[in-house]
C-alpha cells in the first residue's frame, strides 16, 4: 500500500458488512465502504483524474487506490476547485450498474453554492441546453444549434445577506439538484440567471466581489448530497458530506458582518460567448 496517505486522518480501508450493507468510516475523508463503492468527500483543489499533463497520481483515485489498496473505477467527477461527494466503483459491474443509473438520471445529487448578485426569488427552475465553448468551457446553446445538450436545474435560497448601499445586491447560499449532468452546468446556469457563484474564475464576471479578508478563495460550490437508486435489497443509499470548511468558515464570516460594503467583479459580457 501506497505511503502517501489521504487525506490527512483516513483510516485503512475496512471490509463491507457481511449482508452488503454500507459501512460508515469515521473519517474527514471516506465516507463509506460497500461491496460496490466506496463514498469519498473530495477536498476542493484535488481533480477526481488528472488533467492533462499532469502526474497520474496527483488525483482523487489514484490516492485513494493507494490507501484502499485496489482499483478503483470512475463514475462522475466534480470540477477540481469542488468539494463534496463523489462515488468511486469498487468492480467492473458496479461501474456498469452506477454509470447506468447516472445516465438514467436515477441518481439524486444536492449542491450547495455560495452566489452573488439580483435579489432572486425564493425557489425556481433553470432550464437551458448547453453547448461546448472553447479552452473546456460550457455556454448556453442558441436555440435550434447543432450539438445543443438539454439541461435543467432547481435551486432554492436557504440564506440570504444583503450588500451594503445597494437594496438589489445580495450574497445568497442556494442549494440546487441538477436535474441532468452536463459540464460546469450549475456554474452556467447561475451565470444565466445573473448570480455567478462566488469566487467563480471561470463564469464569475459580475458577481459581487466580497473583499481580501474573506476566509475562502475558491470556487464555492460544495456537493452536499447523492442519492442512488434502490439496490438488490430495495434500500436507497444516501451519502453526505459536511459544508467545507473554508465554506462553513465563509457562511460564519458572512454572519458576524451581516452588511458589507462590494463592487461588481467585471463588466457584463455576452454570455453566449463563442464556441
Amino acid at each position: 500500500m501506497s505511503e502517501h496517505r489521504f487525506p490527512p486522518g483516513v483510516p485503512g480501508p475496512r471490509p463491507a458488512a457481511e449482508n452488503g450493507a454500507l459501512t460508515p468510516v469515521s473519517s474527514p475523508g471516506i465516507l463509506a465502504l460497500a461491496p460496490d463503492l466506496v463514498a469519498v468527500d473530495k477536498p476542493a483543489g484535488l481533480p477526481v483524474v488528472p488533467a492533462r499533463g499532469e502526474a497520474p497520481e496527483h488525483c482523487l483515485r489514484a490516492r485513494l487506490e493507494g490507501e484502499l489498496g485496489e482499483r478503483l473505477w470512475v463514475v462522475h467527477r466534480l470540477d477540481r476547485e469542488t468539494s463534496g461527494v463523489v462515488v468511486f466503483a469498487r468492480h467492473p459491474d458496479a461501474h456498469r450498474a452506477l454509470s447506468l443509473a447516472f445516465e438514467r438520471r436515477e441518481v439524486a445529487k444536492t449542491y450547495v453554492a455560495f452566489v452573488g448578485g439580483p435579489r432572486l426569488a425564493e425557489q425556481g427552475r433553470v432550464e437551458l441546453a448547453l453547448h461546448a465553448a472553447r479552452r473546456g468551457k460550457t455556454r448556453p446553446a442558441r436555440p435550434g444549434e447543432p450539438g445543443a445538450r438539454p439541461a435543467a436545474t432547481t435551486w432554492r435560497v436557504a440564506r440570504r445577506w444583503p450588500v451594503a448601499g445597494d437594496a438589489g445586491l445580495e450574497i445568497a447560499r442556494l442549494e440546487l439538484a441538477p436535474e441532468t449532468g452536463r459540464h460546469h452546468q450549475i456554474r452556467v446556469h447561475l451565470r444565466s440567471l445573473g448570480v455567478p457563484i462566488l469566487f467563480d474564475r471561470a463564469y464569475g464576471r459580475g458577481s459581487v466581489a466580497l473583499p481580501p479578508e474573506a476566509p475562502c478563495a475558491r470556487l464555492a460550490l460544495h456537493a452536499l448530497r447523492l442519492t442512488l437508486p434502490l439496490d438488490a435489497l430495495d434500500r436507497a443509499r444516501t451519502f453526505e458530506a459536511p459544508l467545507a470548511q473554508d465554506l462553513a468558515a465563509l457562511e460564519r464570516w458572512l454572519d458576524a458582518r451581516g452588511e458589507f460594503q462590494s463592487v461588481v467583479e467585471g463588466a457584463a459580457q455576452d454570455f453566449h460567448g463563442r464556441g
